[in-house]
């Protein structure tokens, strides 16, 4: 392979007409730019350079070989603006994946800062399939995912996480029901209804089951439903009540009424994850700090006011590493 910084001083002798002339503009001696010019002709097997009185001439080979070190040296130079461009948030893309309930209420504002801050990074967000996010992440597809809960014996290496926020489930109630009129509700209270299910199986669903068992009791299933507009449909309906974490809550049914529980409050923890590699993206820490400015202006149990950034947690596996759910 020809040695480019060797096209670059056969370049130099050749515009500047001379060996001496070339060793003044490049800072070396002119036996150091001789030695160069030997060095690629024996790469080359051919002469680059012939004499022309007290100079040097370029031959048919030195000629072309020039033309392309002038190529190379401009895309060199179109390599390091587009490098200086991206370290500095200026350029670049930025994929990330999300589920359905945190895009209008946290993932839209904080994009919108993204583009405000770094006009120049394209953004590629992306609904996530429930066990998708992470191994797109892993595999380089996605800079960030945003997720829920800790899955047990899960272990992503490379990966580090956020907290973002601890989102509370509410109790939807049909509007006339005996509860509607209290403003909170013992989760025991509700131990005895026919539920509508909110959650498909995985780390949303997790939170609920486990607060009934704390409270004494399993839920009985009457209907399910995998999206929260369909939930609160079938709850207005009255064919039972439900849980459904707040941010799930945006848009409300006219036929409901969603009170606060206690003894115990179901919460599921948010979380964003990123690649190691992808920390140094200006425009990803910038997507960073306006979730976590998103989820203080949620009012939900969130990362402590003032800090300076997000405080990113290793993934260590088994209860501590993250999984996405598409809901």
């Amino acid at each position: 392979m020809l040695d480019v910084r060797r096209m670059q001083v056969l370049r130099a002798v050749i515009t500047s007409g001379s060996v001496t002339a070339a060793a003044a503009h490049l800072g070396y001696t002119p036996s150091a730019i001789s030695q160069q010019v030997s060095a690629l002709e024996k790469e080359t097997g051919v002469a680059l350079l012939e004499r022309a009185g007290r100079g040097v001439k370029p031959t048919a080979a030195g000629l072309l070989l020039t033309r392309y070190a002038a190529v190379i040296s401009e895309r060199l130079a179109e390599a390091e603006t587009a490098l200086a461009d991206l370290r500095a948030g200026r350029a670049g893309r930025l994929a990330l994946r999300y589920f359905a309930s945190v895009g209008p209420t946290l993932l839209a504002p904080a994009l919108a800062r993204v583009r405000r801050e770094h006009p120049g990074v394209a953004i590629d967000p992306k609904l996530a399939d429930p066990d998708d996010a992470l191994t797109e992440l892993e595999r380089g597809d996605a800079d960030l995912a945003v997720v829920v809960g800790r899955p047990a014996g899960a272990h992503h290496p490379g990966i580090r996480t956020v907290r973002l926020l601890d989102d509370a489930y509410h109790a939807v109630l049909p509007a006339g029901h005996p509860l509607a009129s209290r403003q909170v509700v013992d989760l025991a209270e509700l131990a005895g209804e026919p539920w509508v299910g909110s959650e498909p199986p995985g780390p949303c669903l997790a939170p609920i089951v486990d607060a009934c068992a704390a409270a004494g009791f399993s839920p009985d299933f009457a209907a399910k439903s995998q999206d929260y507009a369909t939930a609160q449909g079938f709850v207005a309906a009255g064919l039972g009540v439900s849980l459904i974490p707040r941010l799930g809550l945006s848009a409300r049914h006219p036929g409901v009424v969603v009170r606060r529980v206690r003894h115990p409050e179901p919460v599921r923890t948010i979380r964003a994850a990123v690649r190691e590699g992808a920390l140094e993206q200006p425009a990803l820490r910038t997507l960073l700090d306006a979730l976590k400015d998103s989820t203080e202006g949620e009012g939900a149990t969130s990362l402590t006011h003032g800090e300076p950034g997000p405080a990113l947690e290793p993934d260590r596996g088994g209860a501590g590493g993250p999984s996405s759910a598409a809901v």
